[in-house]
């Protein structure tokens, strides 16, 4: 292998080059750079078109990388602190579904917190494995769920001491990081892999300023989505591994469900932001924080609102803050999130990344400009100024603890049948129910279905929270195990 410098774009240069040599194209794809279908070009560009080409030898191949696509993941390697990278073009999704595949097998535990993505629990149904949850600690002020606090993981792991691996947010969608470190050294002190969903955490690689990575934490695996927060495009993501699992065996699970035609603008666009994060990542994600900070201050002079932060740290449930995330709870102003969400992209042309029944969360990076952060804040301070009401009646938490009566797979697989979800208490779900984003489920396979979460699912939907899961894709059944 040649010398590898971080100034190197290998893929990103290795496509350019097919680009300007006009090779002529007997090959997938057929739009043949754009001149199937003129519309393509004239939409994207005839140089994406161009570059939107199949794997060659010249390019390498994300399935059994020997080249370019090896020599840009060893250097997103070196770059995140990481033993190998490996390219996700199957969204984090994939990535985090490869921990749990790579890691847990039919009938054994994984040791997890309840606000898991659904990627995880996904993953559980297909391939069998058993979850052990951690309820998370919740903040009664904003109702949030935090992170897992250090003794209840302990408790976990010493009622289940036959599980294969913890799995840990860092952060949540909030903010929220719970204590890696420490849960790394225990669950390692019980042999076991520490897994870790930073679908939200690739800045913490590149700034001090941050809450820890789960390589510098010592983690077994991490999943990143480097198009959140990283500047690459969506559904482009990076798998980081240490030397405590085998690699080769990783590829292998991975090319299970990664899609074998692999996108070559999603595996440069990793290139590209890769190196952009390792030259400029600590003043980009300086800028970030900056600006946080300020809109957070701002929009709590505003009143009624409250822009939370670092506060909120308490070295156990909460050990780190996220100071990227600008985080607002809006349920004083007499508003759920998903109506100030509402607001904001209906009324004033504001698109944030979610609302749910009692916050929002406007994603920041150094693509924002100040004059961006003023209109937000001006808005938020416009909505609170013509919309105001008694919050009285509104839900007051985001987090119900589950019921679990069955595996998320037996569930799923099981025989079912529908019933009106206005009826349906009682039973045990047989499929997802959740708001999206943030792709939490409010319930999951196998969990019966209480008065308080059947509250939740039915407020929820009553203030426009954009819903999924069921079969029935109006929401009003829902189907239960027989």
């Amino acid at each position: 292998m040649k010398t590898l410098s971080q100034m190197d774009t290998p893929v990103a240069r290795a496509l350019e080059e097919q680009r300007v040599n006009r090779l002529e194209h007997f090959d997938v794809p057929g739009h043949k750079g754009g001149r199937m279908n003129p519309a393509l070009n004239d939409y994207f560009g005839s140089k994406l078109m161009s570059l939107d080409v199949n794997s060659m030898k010249p390019l390498d191949n994300l399935a059994h990388p020997v080249s370019v696509i090896r020599d840009a993941q060893a250097l997103a390697a070196e770059a995140f602190g990481a033993d190998h990278a490996f390219f996700i073009v199957n969204g984090t999704t994939a990535a985090v579904q490869t921990m749990i595949f790579a890691s847990v097998q039919a009938g054994q535990k994984v040791i997890m917190p309840r606000n898991v993505h659904r990627s995880a629990i996904n993953a559980l149904v297909v391939n069998g494995a058993i979850p052990v949850y951690v309820n998370p600690r919740v903040n009664k002020r904003l109702g949030i769920p935090l992170g897992m606090a250090l003794a209840d993981v302990e408790a976990a792991i010493e009622a289940n001491p036959d599980a294969r691996a913890v799995l840990v947010n860092n952060p949540t969608y909030y903010g929220i990081c719970s204590d890696l470190r420490a849960i790394v050294a225990l669950a390692h002190a019980h042999n076991m892999l520490v897994l870790v969903d930073e679908a939200h955490g690739t800045h913490f690689y590149f700034s001090d300023k941050l809450p820890i990575s789960a390589m510098a934490a010592g983690a077994d695996m991490a999943a990143c989505s480097i198009h959140k927060t990283g500047g690459s495009l969506t559904q482009s993501s990076v798998l980081l591994t240490r030397k405590t699992v085998d690699p080769d065996y990783i590829r292998q699970v991975i090319n299970l469900t990664q899609t074998t035609s692999a996108s070559y603008l999603l595996i440069a666009s990793l290139d590209i932001a890769r190196k952009n994060l390792k030259f400029n990542g600590k003043a980009m994600f300086d800028k970030t924080i900056s600006m946080a900070d300020y809109a957070r201050s701002e929009i709590n002079d505003i009143g009624g609102y409250y822009a939370f932060g670092s506060e909120l740290v308490n070295n156990d449930s909460v050990c780190a803050f996220d100071t990227t995330k600008l985080s607002i709870h809006t349920r004083n102003i007499g508003l759920a999130g998903i109506e100030v969400y509402d607001l904001l992209r209906d009324d004033y042309g504001i698109q944030i990344e979610f609302g749910d029944v009692g916050n929002i969360l406007c994603i920041l990076s150094s693509g924002d400009r100040p004059l961006d952060i003023e209109r937000l804040i001006s808005a938020l301070a416009e909505i609170k100024r013509l919309h105001t009401k008694s919050p009285a009646g509104l839900f007051d938490h985001e987090y119900v603890e589950p019921k679990v009566e069955m595996s998320p797979q037996a569930a799923f697989y099981a025989r079912k049948r529908p019933v009106p979800i206005v009826k349906s208490l009682g039973h045990v779900a047989a499929e997802f129910v959740m708001c999206y984003p943030p792709g939490i489920p409010i319930l999951a396979p196998g969990e019966r279905i209480t008065r308080e979460v059947l509250d939740y699912v039915l407020y929820a939907k009553s203030k426009g929270c954009f819903m999924t899961g069921p079969a029935d894709m109006k929401i009003n059944r829902i189907n239960v195990v027989k």
